[in-house]
């Protein structure tokens, strides 16, 4: 999941959904989301024209805000099947798919790319890929600042050992004016946002929103948007996240994986590790439901925690 902050709005990303899942596997299982994530964008995966027109259009149906070409996921198996960062490579296809994407939907389309692959990895590379597909009539460019090294380095090792080159987004800004820019790669505080934004038009947050969600995302409304009203505790958020907790139980979803994606909450809290473990341990089994997660919360204390005193519960 990811974050995109920008002047006017905080949008979630959906993880990538390659088209052969929406087209022949279960589409509900891929597509429905609850409507308090609106805004929410669909990101896909794949470069056949015509498929990437009708999973658009099934975006639309379902009602997403925007549809996003992914052109930046550097795993062996998308790119066997001509899928994430390989593109980068056919700048022209890239715009062949993005003009069919908006020729289906209604709904915003936007590219989420990388600053090159392998030796096509300098500015000039970049600055003709984006001259090629912003032909396409697309808009919005989101850049992760790092190139891919599609031979050699796992995608977890792509998302931290290539170098970040925020200059170069910065240098697209410069050169096309007319697009809308925004960096992804590295960000985690909101004082590293504000010093993009005022070279592009926004920002996207990945793991650090994800992993550590709270000091980032709880300030985001009044540091950003000029919204300040009060901020809630860590257990309010936790609280206020069990009605839709019981709704997804009764849906016959498993409670661990819908509180996986809250673990990273009380990060740095005392109780914290606790907190983690105990869902870990106990959201597997069966019959768990909403008092195993309140149960995991009854060991998170309000306090700071002090790591050198209480390193054992303790993030």
């Amino acid at each position: 999941m990811f974050h995109r902050l920008i002047s006017r709005q905080a949008l979630l990303y959906s993880e990538m959904v390659t088209t052969g899942a929406l087209i022949h596997g279960d589409a509900r299982r891929f597509l429905a989301y609850d409507d308090s994530e609106h805004p929410v964008a669909l990101q896909l995966g794949g470069s056949n024209p015509a498929e990437l027109a009708r999973c658009s259009r099934m975006a639309e149906e379902w009602g997403y805000d925007e549809v996003n070409l992914n052109v930046g996921c550097p795993s062996d198996r998308v790119q066997n099947n001509m899928i994430g960062a390989c593109l980068m490579a056919h700048p022209q296809l890239v715009a062949e798919c993005l003009s069919e994407m908006q020729a289906a939907t209604r709904v915003p389309v936007t590219v989420k790319h990388r600053l090159g692959i392998d030796d096509l990895d300098s500015f000039e590379h970049l600055h003709r890929f984006i001259e090629i597909v912003r032909e396409s009539g697309c808009k919005t460019f989101i850049i992760h600042a790092r190139k891919a090294i599609l031979q050699g380095l796992s995608p977890k090792e792509n998302r931290e050992i290539p170098p970040l080159i925020y200059d170069h987004a910065y240098r697209i800004k410069q050169l096309f004016p007319e697009l809308e820019v925004i960096v992804n790669g590295g960000i985690k505080t909101l004082d590293e946002c504000k010093t993009h934004l005022q070279q592009l038009d926004g920002v996207m947050v990945g793991r650090e929103a994800y992993q550590n969600p709270y000091p980032l995302l709880s300030r985001v409304d009044s540091e950003l948007y000029g919204d300040h009203h009060s901020i809630p505790s860590r257990i309010e958020v936790a609280e206020a996240f069990i009605p839709y907790l019981e709704r997804r139980l009764q849906q016959g979803v498993p409670l661990y994986a819908i509180v996986k994606h809250l673990l990273g909450l009380f990060h740095g809290e005392r109780g914290g590790r606790l907190f983690r473990r105990y869902l870990s341990e106990n959201g597997h089994q069966r019959g768990a439901a909403s008092d195993t997660f309140r149960a995991a919360l009854a060991l998170v204390a309000p306090e700071p925690c002090d790591l050198a005193a209480e390193p054992a519960r303790c993030e």
